[in-house]
């Protein structure tokens, strides 16, 4: 799972400078055991109301075109978490 994780970064370093321009950001928060991708939105993007496109067309598209094991991308909002 460590190279799988590796392979996610990787993929998301290269959808982040377009992120970042806006002021936001993506951060892994796991992998599970069913290939699917955890990811926390950060700073604008976590308030966006573009950001659920933000995430298929943009980082879920990256993250499978890169690593095709991966079934899907979810975003998760851990400021909700108690």
């Amino acid at each position: 799972m460590k190279e799988l994780s590796k392979k996610v970064e990787e993929a998301l370093d290269q959808i982040r400078p377009y992120l970042q321009a806006d002021g936001g950001n993506v951060s892994l928060v796991e992998i599970t055991d069913d290939f699917i991708v955890k990811v926390e939105l950060l700073g604008a993007c976590k308030s966006c109301s573009m950001s659920m496109m933000t995430m298929k067309a943009g980082i879920e598209e990256s993250v499978k075109r890169s690593v095709p094991e991966i079934k899907s991308v979810e975003a998760i909002d851990l400021s909700l978490a108690i």
